[in-house]
């Protein structure tokens, strides 16, 4: 029966949505809205996934390459029904690094085992845990991102004619576009204002047109009828290629996997990132739910299948997911197409390709990069608290002045650490003194089984603990608990209201309950559930120095006189320490 469960929950897991949309009576009508939906996102990726490309350092082709082959396997596999794979503008920094430090056979490593990577971390049910990124510092992180990438677009912008290789870091990197800004093509930079003004026209009045497509192909026909100087795709690359190249593994000997893994945990971190962000999204916008290890297993084959035909990194891209269900997608099957859509231009058209201007597709790469800052979060979380704007402060400035990788640990860190000390805030002690019978009997006015406002029991003292008790909170609760006026002849400590406790705090009490027993003094333990009773005896906190009871009025009855360990409550104690 065991191996049955296991079965089944590997299978609810890890199945495909496309399995789980085919089940489901797929037909000729959703047939047509996935074909319709998957061709609206192939005309929005085919200039973005070149623009990517270029800005990454590396040719367009090699952005087609990942959009069609990695999209396809990103919808085949995957665990959300809209998602569409394929390059995105956040791998752009990363991959420009790579390749300048590395070639592109550093590169394509990097990509194939950033892939491993990522089915490891599926397989291994690790997907929940990449969802835990704090979220100033996603905001922080596509903010300094964005601002990296309309930097980079600048001297295409602008037709800038730079003397040497263009700086790769922030600060240079503007330092050189300012001393070449004598050099501004005016031509280059009517092109990219046309292309830019395209772009959000068309998104006011006619939002549902492709403006991205229509900018660029407005913009070619301008440079090619006006014979304008300005750079395109043939110019630079001597245009793309009509088919896709034959599969080839790159270079896995152990010296360059060892020197290319940093590179590919860069990449898997962030591909899982991104993707699951864009599932979430995709989720938010259809009512549907995906199965995140079951994505990321499909971003990691697709990033494998991307490095043997030549292509980029591959994540879940949040703007054509976003398009793919506002365009009435049914299912994966849009996202299979709209590789194949793809593959048909690059069959058919390529040689089209080599007019496109190339300050059109940083134009597009700058609406792209203005998009991303999520400037309304940025305002947001600056207002929030002066924690999350820390957080927020520091992984942009991390970003985009020293390292992408950098930026996300650190603001990860700085995020689990403001975590933790609200959290230990958040922990009250509350010490109170029972009544005794008589007093609750001549009071008029019902009281709970111990109450502060009475001291009429000073040999028992009550301390109520609510909230997290963890080792971020341990240490006060332990100098409260050790700050007794008195000696009292009983402690009881309820922990009705503590929802977790860790070893550092069974640790505290444990340590607590030893010092008490040098002094003639007795604990109790009152309201633990199972689970923080199962942590608080595998640390030692048991009788006899410890005796539990279900509430604080059985504690008090148990303090007030002889009351021996019970067999049968022992014999509790003992199975709750042995269940798993």
């Amino acid at each position: 029966m065991s191996a049955e469960r296991s079965a089944a929950s590997f299978a609810d897991l890890y199945t495909p949505k496309l399995v789980t949309v085919l089940r489901e009576r797929y037909g000729l009508a959703d047939l047509r809205a996935d074909a319709l939906a998957g061709l609206t996102v192939a005309i929005v990726a085919l200039p973005l996934s070149m623009a990517i490309a270029i800005a990454s350092g590396v040719t367009p082709d090699r952005g087609l390459i990942a959009a069609i082959v990695g999209g396809f396997a990103v919808s085949a596999l995957g665990g959300s029904r809209f998602q569409i794979g394929g390059p995105a503008g956040a791998f752009i920094v990363l991959v420009a690094a790579t390749v300048e430090a590395h070639g592109i056979d550093g590169l394509l490593t990097a990509t194939l085992l950033s892939g491993l990577i990522l089915l490891a971390i599926g397989f291994l049910r690790l997907g929940t845990f990449i969802k835990y990124i704090p979220y100033p510092v996603t905001v922080g992180f596509t903010a300094g991102i964005a601002v990296i990438i309309f930097a980079a677009q600048v001297k295409d912008l602008l037709g800038l004619t730079l003397p040497g290789r263009e700086p790769g870091p922030i600060l240079p990197k503007l330092a050189a576009l300012a001393a070449a800004l004598p050099t501004v093509n005016g031509a280059a930079l009517a092109v990219a204002g046309l292309s830019v003004a395209i772009i959000l026209g068309l998104r006011r009045l006619r939002p549902h047109w492709p403006g991205f497509l229509i900018a660029a192909c407005a913009a070619s026909l301008l440079a090619w009828l006006a014979g304008l100087p300005v750079e395109t795709i043939g110019s630079r690359f001597g245009g793309i290629p009509q088919m896709l190249p034959a599969p080839a593994l790159p270079d896995l000997s152990p010296a360059k996997v060892a020197e290319m893994l940093p590179s590919a945990l860069s990449f898997a971190l962030l591909g899982g990132i991104e993707s699951l962000l864009s599932a979430v999204v995709a989720d938010s916008m259809s009512g549907r739910r995906h199965r995140s290890n079951c994505e990321l297993v499909a971003q990691g084959a697709a990033n494998v299948a991307s490095a043997l035909f030549g292509g980029l990194c591959v994540t879940g891209t949040i703007a054509r997911t976003a398009t793919n269900v506002r365009a009435g997608a049914r299912g994966p099957v849009s996202g299979m197409l709209h590789a194949v859509f793809l593959l048909l231009f690059m069959l058919v058209a390529a040689p089209l390709a080599r007019f496109i201007p190339l300050p059109a597709l940083a134009a597009v790469l700058a609406v792209v990069a203005w998009n991303m800052a999520e400037k309304h979060a940025v305002a947001a979380l600056l207002r929030a608290s002066r924690g999350d704007a820390l957080v927020l402060a520091a992984t942009f400035a991390l970003v985009v002045f020293r390292d992408l990788t950098e930026g996300i640990l650190v603001g990860f860190g700085l995020g689990a650490l403001l975590f933790l000390h609200r959290m230990a805030q958040a922990v009250d002690v509350e010490r109170r003194l029972p009544l005794v019978a008589e007093d609750a009997a001549d009071s008029a006015v019902p009281r709970t089984p111990y109450d502060a406002g009475l001291a009429s029991d000073p040999d028992v003292i009550v301390y109520r603990i609510s909230g997290a008790f963890f080792f971020g909170s341990a240490a006060a609760v332990g100098a409260a608990l050790d700050r007794l006026g008195e000696r009292p002849r009983a402690t009881v400590i309820d922990l009705s209201e503590v929802p977790l406790l860790d070893s550092t705090a069974a640790a505290t009490i444990e340590a607590f309950a030893r010092k008490a027993e040098r002094h003639g003094a007795s604990v109790l333990v009152a309201g633990a559930s199972p689970p923080i009773r199962r942590m608080l005896l595998s640390h030692g906190v048991r009788p006899p120095a410890v005796r539990f009871r279900a509430n604080v009025a059985e504690a008090l009855t148990a303090a007030r006189g002889p009351d021996p360990e019970l067999p049968e409550a022992a014999s509790v104690n003992a199975a709750a320490l042995r269940r798993p």
